[in-house]
């Protein structure tokens, strides 16, 4: 039946969704501060004609939250969905092969910026929902929760939610914002890594020089700079953090080796990626590396003269952006504390050092026992036919571990996206198929989570 009502809604829904990718919701971009409302109420509207009986647009002290509800029962089990309606920016422009905020569908994908993270993974989440009022098979309360600033660390969401404690009481969160381990491997995210993240400034001469006047004689703050990271890993992939590892966790052996009974195909995870070789900790698997252990990334760096041609210049000043993947146990705040220290203590003299602490999270991790779980395992095997894979993601949302402190409830992560999906990068795209088998999914749990 669900497969049937898919097929005769698929273009309304799709319109429905275009409509929501078509506002360029970039919440780390200042200049798109009055899209983002415009896509608060365009999910408000969708969200009534879905079937809640009370929506409200929230404000906050960034962004406005999008609150709706269905309260069929009040002694009945409440599910308390959770998305995102910010996107990631669509920089560089250049490298798309379509407009990013006007999608297309184009052998058998959705291609746009959002087509996956998240609004196509929340939309997912609201016609399945509309799916089971429609037809009267929701036994269930269900909240929605949608926010406007998921891509810039959630800031306004942990203040949100102490002050809303009673109105966002459920039983269980559930989240479509995560991915699979491949189509023909679907798989249920039991674990998300945390985040740090900083900015470095790096100072030398108090002006840009002539690199033949002074050249070997002044230190050159991108050189620096580029020293201090090349030297935070070791050879092994290991981080040289003091402390960095004090409270990293160790994997059970049984769940290590649940791990390695996984298919993975290494050869075509690296033809996939165009790259010859992969990196990583010494010890531990591709898997491993992205689930169970922390990572450190430099994300953007930048100094001196990279215009056309050539100019000889010793810059005054260079940059980088730096971040570093947490996994359970490893306190955010503890992190950047440590990472500051570890910079300003290696600095050489020959500059002037600061760094900014960003935005940050902890890891989270979901029991398999949750009763929550098991539905949506359930709800996975009637979609795409074979039982989910448990497996922990290398991806952050920090507000999930806020949630756990501050409303005491465990999330269950439904996500449909995969790696070649693009998230974050040019070419964003999500398989209509996957949309479709999500929608199905979402709609059995929701089924499932009342036996």
């Amino acid at each position: 039946m669900i497969k049937e009502y898919i097929k005769k809604n698929e273009d309304r829904m799709l319109e429905e969704l275009f409509s929501l990718i078509r506002i360029p919701s970039v919440s780390a971009q200042p200049e798109h501060h009055e899209d983002m409302l415009r896509c608060a109420r365009r999910w408000s509207e969708l969200l009534v004609e879905a079937g809640v009986d009370k929506v409200d647009i929230m404000p906050t002290e960034g962004n406005p939250i999008v609150y709706a509800e269905k309260m069929v029962d009040p002694k009945a089990k409440t599910i308390l969905v959770y998305g995102h309606y910010d996107v990631m920016p669509a920089e560089p422009f250049e490298l798309w092969n379509s407009e990013p905020f006007e999608p297309e569908v184009r052998d058998g994908h959705i291609w746009a910026r959002g087509a996956d993270d998240d609004k196509g993974q929340s939309f997912i989440q609201a016609k399945a929902f509309e799916y089971v009022v429609k037809n009267d098979l929701l036994k269930h309360n269900v909240k929605f929760i949608l926010e406007g600033e998921e891509e810039i660390g959630s800031p306004s969401l942990s203040a949100f939610c102490e002050k809303n404690k009673d109105l966002l009481e459920c039983d269980v969160i559930l989240v479509s914002d995560t991915s699979m381990l491949s189509a023909e491997l679907p798989s249920l995210t039991t674990g998300l890594r945390g985040l740090a993240y900083w900015q470095i400034e790096l100072t030398g001469p108090n002006h840009d020089l002539h690199s033949g006047h002074f050249g070997g004689a002044v230190a050159n703050p991108i050189n620096v700079l580029c020293k201090l990271i090349a030297d935070v890993t070791d050879k092994d992939g290991r981080i040289q953090f003091q402390g960095f590892y004090d409270d990293v966790e160790d994997v059970p052996e049984e769940e290590r080796k649940m791990v390695a009974s996984i298919p993975f195909d290494l050869e075509k995870y690296k033809q996939s990626l165009d790259v010859q070789e992969l990196f990583g900790e010494k010890g531990y698997s591709t898997i491993e590396h992205t689930g169970f252990r922390p990572s450190f990334d430099v994300c953007g760096i930048w100094g001196g003269y990279t215009g056309e041609g050539s100019k000889t210049v010793i810059p005054s000043k260079a940059y980088a952006k730096i971040s570093c993947r947490l996994v359970p146990h490893q306190n955010h705040e503890k992190i950047s504390r440590l990472v500051v220290d570890h910079f300003n203590r290696v600095a050489p003299k020959t500059v002037k050092i600061n760094v900014q602490p960003m935005h940050g999270g902890e890891g989270y991790v979901c029991p398999i026992d949750l009763p929550a779980y098991q539905a949506a395992e359930r709800g996975f095997e009637k979609a795409f036919g074979k039982r989910p894979l448990p497996v922990r993601r290398g991806g952050s949302i920090p507000i999930i571990s806020t949630f756990e402190q501050i409303l005491g409830v465990k999330t269950v992560l439904m996500g449909f996206g995969l790696e070649s999906n693009a998230i974050h990068s040019p070419n964003e795209n999500m398989p209509l198929d996957m949309f479709r088998k999500g929608l199905e999914a979402v709609v059995n749990f929701h089924l499932e989570y009342d036996r």
